[in-house]
């Protein structure tokens, strides 16, 4: 099995720097590092935060081992925090961003007992705002959350709210489980569309 998530290493802070710092993913990210010297810095802090567990962040890894991109639960307070994740530019469109997803989940959900992950989408990220909408078990929380939503955009409406509850995130998961016992895993294209958040679309049409 490929492990896509690992904690972070900083002898690969330099890679992550090349690639955070692309026109097409700066924009996006958290932690608008303007140099080498300052990703470094951040990335020895963000492990630091997790020590004291109010952050949790992992560096996002292609089938090489190679590191691509970050993802990380901030702010954690009562079960609950923010996600924030970016992927290198070359590694667009690939499946990557959702896979991250579904193994943080995992870990947040079952490690370490998180009930509800935010997160915060510019209203012009196109590309994140489709990847998310790709994902089962994410629901749109402008409405749900109304003050959280308007404490996240009291300057300006920046940012769409979105959720993942826990027992959604799980009872999605048992359903995939359960039809690959019913099914069998031939379909591996179904497999991995789900694995990249592709697959609800296919799954909804065996189940039903």
């Amino acid at each position: 099995m490929v492990h896509i998530l690992k904690k972070h290493d900083l002898h690969e802070c330099r890679s992550l720097y090349n690639l955070m710092a692309d026109p097409a993913v700066f924009p996006y990210v958290r932690h608008k590092c303007q140099s080498y010297e300052e990703y470094l810095f951040i990335t020895k802090q963000l492990i630091t935060l997790e020590l004291q567990k109010t952050s949790i962040s992992r560096t996002i890894t292609n089938e090489l081992g190679q590191p691509i991109g970050t993802i990380q639960f901030y702010d954690i307070a009562n079960g609950t925090g923010f996600l924030a994740t970016w992927i290198g530019a070359p590694y667009f469109g690939q499946g990557y961003n959702g896979r991250a997803k579904e193994a943080f989940f995992m870990e947040l959900f079952l490690e370490h007992q998180i009930e509800t992950v935010y997160l915060k989408v510019r209203k012009q990220n196109i590309r994140s705002k489709k990847a998310v909408a790709k994902l089962p078990y994410v629901q749109l929380a402008n409405d749900l959350k109304l003050e959280l939503y308007e404490s996240i955009n009291r300057e300006q409406e920046v940012y769409d709210l979105y959720q993942v509850e826990r027992s959604s995130f799980l009872e999605s998961r048992n359903q995939v489980i359960v039809c690959g016992m019913i099914r069998g895993w031939s379909d591996c294209r179904l497999q991995r569309q789900y694995a990249a958040g592709e697959g609800y679309s296919s799954l909804s049409a065996l189940l039903n």
